[in-house]
């Protein structure tokens, strides 16, 4: 099975097809936008646009065979690096292999189900990733006349493990590209990024997709689940009506009930505090974290006279002040980060609720 069509985004394509047709191109793109509209998908037609043995066009052919080999993730002269967990072995040419089976195991598991959901939270590119990407960056291109590297959810680089050696490497290859190379970055948050990637790439920007297109797209791919409830909520984001069944969703349900834990008061949120696993605090327990922090934000914005994205809890919506509940976004946003450090879940996620007591119920 091929991946699906690239929806919506019509002048962000026409852009860049000018671009390419006149030679303008940058070699290193950073394509920012909200989560879930498609960055790597554009990323992938961009790589299509490239290789297409058609040249001059204002889309990919999609009939020739380098159009097909895309579509198909099967371009050996397309490099696809999304997160991954960290390799086990200790033998860093043993890591380096690791990672390149776990990235064939992904792009086979997106061949078979080309609806892909959200990396889990202890994924990323390390150390392993960033030597593999440097050993095929050295090669010259097998078919057509660039390397293709479309780095997904570049947020979550990692600069600093064991070796600087290969992640200095990394950033020079990056920011100096040779002029067969191609480097297409996406990320929901550009703040996250390494400054100095940041600093040397053109920034692509999409925007949310109409309401039409991802009902569209759900009609056709999803038929019969709901796609009018899905797309009310999706905001523009095909990716957020997908995850509607699935993690998202166990993830606000375990937000809702951290809030009803703390407006109940008494020793509920401390209950909840010690059920977490203390040793995960990634994966699950930052999607929480996420969904909490998009709640306080619905709140806020209802508060304020706005539309939440999603019906809030009924004991969320005059708790507080729109000016606390975004003072407590802060306070999850803070709490995330610490969450991908060395800190125990259970203490963290403790603080946090005596913080929110003290925020939404005086």
């Amino acid at each position: 099975m091929s991946i699906l069509p690239l929806v919506g985004h019509e002048d962000a394509r026409s852009r860049t097809a000018q671009a390419v047709r006149e030679g303008h191109f940058p070699q290193t793109v950073l394509i920012v936008g909200p989560a879930g509209v498609g960055k790597q998908r554009f990323g992938l037609w961009i790589a299509q646009l490239l290789l297409c043995q058609q040249p001059g066009v204002s889309e990919p052919c999609g009939s020739c065979l380098a159009c097909r080999k895309v579509l198909n993730l099967a371009h050996p002269d397309l490099h696809w690096f999304v997160p991954i967990p960290r390799p086990k072995a200790s033998d860093p040419d043993k890591q380096i292999e690791e990672a390149g089976e776990a990235l064939a195991e992904v792009m086979e598991e997106r061949r078979q189900n080309p609806l892909w959901a959200v990396p889990d939270g202890m994924a990323s590119h390390g150390v392993a990733s960033a030597r593999l990407l440097l050993r095929k960056a050295a090669l010259t291109p097998v078919e057509g006349r660039w390397k293709v590297f479309v780095v997904g959810d570049a947020e979550r680089l990692v600069p600093q493990e064991s070796s600087q050696e290969a992640a200095n490497a990394l950033l020079k290859v990056m920011e100096e590209p040779t002029a067969d190379t191609i480097f297409l970055l996406t990320a929901s948050d550009p703040r996250r990024l390494l400054p100095t990637i940041r600093s040397r790439a053109v920034v692509l920007r999409l925007g949310r997709l109409a309401p039409a297109e991802v009902r569209s797209f759900l009609d056709a791919h999803l038929p019969g689940k709901g796609a009018a409830a899905r797309a009310d909520v999706a905001q523009g984001s095909i990716g957020v009506a997908l995850a509607e069944s699935g993690a998202t969703a166990r993830a606000r349900e375990a937000a809702e009930g951290l809030i009803a834990a703390v407006l109940a008061g008494g020793p509920d949120p401390w209950e909840r505090a010690l059920r977490q696993s203390p040793w995960q605090a990634r994966g699950e327990f930052t999607e929480m974290l996420d969904a909490l922090a998009e709640l306080l934000a619905d709140a806020a914005r209802e508060q304020s006279g706005g539309t939440p994205r999603r019906p809030l809890p009924k004991a969320l919506r005059s708790a507080t002040s729109p000016a606390r509940m975004l003072a407590m976004v802060e306070q999850v946003q803070a709490a995330r980060e610490s969450a991908q450090g060395n800190v125990n879940p259970q203490l963290l996620l403790a603080a946090l609720a005596g913080t929110m007591e003290e925020s939404l119920c005086r």
